[in-house]
């Protein structure tokens, strides 16, 4: 696989119901009140949004997330990605034990010139830029989720 592409797989369980945490899923321009590195969202139309996001690294990377799929009842929800990263991202909700599984899936291809030059020695960095991302990500829904149900 060329150091340019990157597949990530996360798991969060989230201690709220599935319908609260696909709510907040979808509801991408309310993003940046509970994920801080997630900076801002324009919407494009009623089915693309741009992101700025920018993690631990001094980078920021934009990108358009386009819905491809949202569908509650199945538990699923699926947006192509393209600008700085281009690819997908999938979710998959299931009731769990104590709340909501998520299990994330991204494939993406970097198309930021920066992240294409450094991939070769950086992809590790890179990945734990992620990791990091996402794990603030997790503790941001859940807050976010316990305070709006209270």
């Amino acid at each position: 696989m060329p150091l340019n592409r990157y597949q990530f797989r996360t798991t969060w369980l989230v201690p709220s119901s599935s319908g609260a945490v696909f709510a907040a899923l979808v509801d991408l321009a309310g993003y940046p009140v509970w994920w801080p590195d997630v900076r801002s969202v324009t919407k494009v139309d009623d089915d693309t949004a741009e992101l700025v996001c920018r993690a631990t690294l001094p980078m920021a990377l934009r990108l358009r997330m386009t819905r491809v799929e949202e569908n509650e009842s199945a538990g699923r929800v699926a947006v192509a990605l393209s600008g700085d990263l281009e690819g997908t991202l999938t979710g998959r909700l299931a009731a769990g034990g104590r709340g909501t599984l998520l299990e994330i899936r991204q494939q993406v291809v970097a198309r930021k010139p920066v992240l294409r030059a450094l991939s070769p020695v950086a992809h590790p960095a890179f990945r734990l830029n992620h990791a990091l991302m996402m794990r603030r990500g997790l503790r941001g829904l859940r807050a976010h989720l316990a305070a709006t149900s209270s």
